[in-house]
């Protein structure tokens, strides 16, 4: 269920990423020879083209052969390149004119849509734009008024700046209008009560248990997303707490941000283990902070280990043996640490300090539903109207824009290139389990995060082309055919590389 929601949410966004440079290229008059969802080597599931205003479709086709010839010298033969490769040209219009009719070469104005059958990509070829559909070589020897590469430079930047622009506006929207359909649910740290939970690194910077956060850098954090984006994100150090009725003031670390990213290597490695193992174990995370929550049972598992020991629904968990006043996040980690034994909970029932003896298995499970979250507090829900969620919207998406910005920097740490994923990664992003709010909220997330891939200076990358039409802009020289189509090649082979170290690391996390 989630690749399949990771292979709908992409196919989306890499469509309208390409509608973006399909649009901008029409405006200007600028054919567009193929635009494909997928990538589709030597045949198409689907490709279909306007001809003489009546659309032809073809089903699980071979793919058009490309409208070149190859160029001959005076004696009528094949020329040939430095390593012996025939040189090829584009057809002029008496070679296509002079067609058979059903063939597609013949009417290059017109768009060839189609479906590939590879997925996680797809491609909107430009005419007369070095890319990864064409070579340089693949050009006519003069720019045609049809081409990119005759457009000015501000027409080609405005093509080019296109599907990145596109596809940050489509997360806005989106993002607005999961806030007109769904609303917002907020738990603001001020109405938590009880105080947090800290891990051991929180509790390593000077935390205890149940402090509660005022302020960071001044600042007051609305929620626990806060506290973790400022503090390892932002790198934000001055925290001020209030312990009981003191209030105490505390300096994170310079490298807290790297020794988190550690950790949470480290304990996911352990959790993959675990799963391996046992394929009923559910993996945890590792959090930086997390609410200080009561373990209070909902409802006991029949035959499992608390239904042998009679405890029931509203029972309150405070101790494992002996050791007294632990959360429900305490409890988990005392609990792993009995695997294949038998532990003593304490817990109060209607008032009254109780005990049981449970054996709880190689998986150190209790056997119980626990009450969450909404069982003690309740969200602040907020409603908006169409007119009111575009801007709320808006600032949404830029808050998580800036966010991963942010974080993006951590990936050039040993700690953050470890924690770098590929598909498999993002795909765990999703729900195990289809639910639209989550669906979609992913795939605006997923979109801000293409347009800002894509925003990268790195050739073969809209952000490379970019750098080079700002360049011919300061400079006034236009970099050759030849040459991008050299960068490109390299910028392709370095995100070729990217995209194996990234998914390499998914294989790896998978088996060992």
């Amino acid at each position: 269920m989630q690749w399949l929601q990771l292979i709908l949410a992409l196919s989306i966004l890499v469509v309208i990423h390409e509608l973006g440079h399909f649009c901008f290229a029409r405006i200007f008059k600028v054919r567009v020879e193929k635009f494909y969802m997928f990538f589709n080597p030597q045949f198409s599931l689907i490709r279909a083209k306007k001809i003489n205003g009546k659309w032809q479709v073809r089903f699980f086709a071979p793919n058009v052969e490309p409208a070149m010839v190859a160029e001959q010298d005076a004696m009528g033969n094949d020329k040939k390149d430095e390593k012996g490769n025939t040189i090829y040209r584009p057809m002029t219009d008496e070679e296509l004119q002079a067609l058979p009719e059903d063939d597609w070469r013949r009417y290059p104005d017109s768009t060839e849509w189609g479906i590939g059958w590879v997925p996680f990509g797809g491609y909107c070829a430009i005419a007369g734009m070095v890319d990864e559909t064409k070579s340089a070589t693949d050009l006519a020897s003069e720019p045609q008024p049809w081409e990119f590469r005759a457009k000015n430079v501000w027409q080609r930047l405005c093509i080019i700046i296109g599907g990145i622009l596109v596809n940050f506006v489509a997360a806005l929207l989106i993002f607005g209008m999961v806030l007109f359909h769904w609303g917002k649910d907020t738990l603001p740290i001020s109405q938590i009560t009880t105080g947090l939970y800290y891990s051991d690194i929180m509790l390593g910077e000077g935390f205890e248990q149940q402090d509660k956060i005022l302020t960071i850098n001044g600042a007051e954090p609305e929620d626990l997303g806060d506290i973790t984006q400022w503090i390892i994100l932002e790198g934000k150090q001055d925290v001020v707490v209030l312990r009981g009725t003191d209030t105490v003031r505390l300096t994170m670390s310079d490298d807290l941000g790297t020794r988190f990213l550690a950790l949470q290597n480290d304990f996911d490695r352990v959790e993959r283990e675990k799963a391996r193992a046992d394929k009923t174990y559910m993996k945890r995370n590792y959090l930086l902070v997390s609410y200080f929550m009561p373990f209070v049972v909902d409802s006991v598992i029949p035959g499992g280990a608390a239904s042998f020991a009679d405890m029931q629904h509203g029972d309150s968990v405070v101790g494992v043996n002996g050791m007294m006043g632990l959360c429900r996040a305490q409890i988990d980690n005392e609990l792993i640490k009995y695997p294949c034994d038998s532990v003593t909970l304490d817990f109060y029932r209607a008032g009254e300090l109780m005990h049981a003896r449970l054996f709880i298995g190689d998986h150190a499970h209790v056997g119980v539903y626990i009450k969450g979250l909404g069982a003690f507090y309740t969200p602040q829900h907020t409603d908006y109207t169409f007119f009111e969620a575009i801007p709320a919207g808006i600032k949404y998406g830029w808050d998580m824009l800036v966010m991963y910005v942010k974080q993006f920097r951590l990936v050039f740490t040993k700690e953050g290139a470890q924690s770098v994923g590929g598909f498999g990664a993002i795909s765990n992003m999703f729900e195990s389990v289809w639910d639209w709010h989550s669906f979609w909220h992913m795939t605006a997330f997923l979109s801000l995060i293409l347009a800002f891939m894509n925003f990268l200076p790195i050739p073969a990358l809209d952000g490379g082309y970019i750098l080079f039409l700002l360049w011919e802009i300061i400079t006034g020289k236009k970099p050759s055919d030849k040459f991008l189509e050299v960068a490109n090649t390299i910028g392709f082979w370095l995100l070729l590389a990217l995209l194996i170290f990234a998914n390499g690391n998914d294989i790896f996390k998978a088996f060992f």
